[in-house]
């Protein structure tokens, strides 16, 4: 393909994108239409399927980027010492993320409910899981991890779709999270008692908003070039 042309896609793909981010974050997943996207980036509505099949492929996109960006901050910020508070940490911040507004609420439990993002997440997390709970559970291969993070991903879904209140604050949802996943991975009570007050402790929710904003920012520089660097 002449580089030219290339180098065209690729605009357009980063147009549609940083449109896209800016639409969810306005109105979520649901509200915003390819039409919606196609307009804000200054374009006719069939752009968009010259640069994705279609709003869930999109989706998918933006998908992989928050989730690296999660587990590159959480081990930035407290390494790879203890796997158990990694995941503690990682899974909170999301947590806290759809607890920022109801259109990244809305946004993160659409990609836990379709069928290229749900995938995307049980086959990369699986790989995790064997690393985090390996030892907790002797034997259990890949694909166990896969089928399980099947059960643990639609319990976030469903934390994640119910909104924090003055009764179920965020401790408590978090406690609640916490204590349902470690559990479904064999960890001893007090082990998950020290992880959960471990996370508990911190201070994630500016940690959230700075993911929130990166995101943002990198869709104003273009994934597309960040991603080919």
């Amino acid at each position: 393909m002449p580089r030219g042309i290339q180098r065209k896609g690729i605009i357009r793909r980063n147009k549609i994108v940083r449109s896209a981010v800016k639409l969810f974050l306005e109105n979520g997943y649901e509200k915003t239409t390819t039409a919606n996207i196609a307009q804000a980036a200054g374009m006719a509505p069939s752009s968009f399927f010259a640069a994705f099949e279609n709003k869930e492929a999109l989706l998918l996109t933006l998908t992989k980027e928050m989730f690296e960006s999660q587990f590159s901050r959480t081990e930035g910020l407290i390494g790879r010492d203890d796997p158990l508070l990694l995941y503690g940490v990682e899974t909170a911040i999301q947590l806290y993320i759809t607890e920022l507004s109801e259109p990244l609420r809305e946004t993160y439990v659409m990609a836990y409910s379709m069928a290229t993002t749900s995938e995307y997440i049980y086959s990369g997390m699986a790989k995790k899981l064997l690393q985090l709970f390996g030892d907790y559970m002797p034997g259990a291969q890949e694909k166990d991890f896969y089928e399980m993070e099947i059960a643990s991903g639609s319990i976030i879904r469903g934390f994640m779709a119910k909104h924090c209140d003055l009764y179920f604050t965020i401790d408590k949802k978090l406690k609640r999270f916490l204590s349902c996943c470690f559990t479904l991975y064999h960890v001893p009570q007090e082990k998950q008692d020290e992880v959960i007050n471990a996370v508990i402790g911190m201070d994630l929710k500016p940690i959230a908003e700075n993911i929130i904003a990166d995101t943002v920012a990198k869709a104003e520089k273009g994934f597309e070039e960040i991603m080919m660097k």
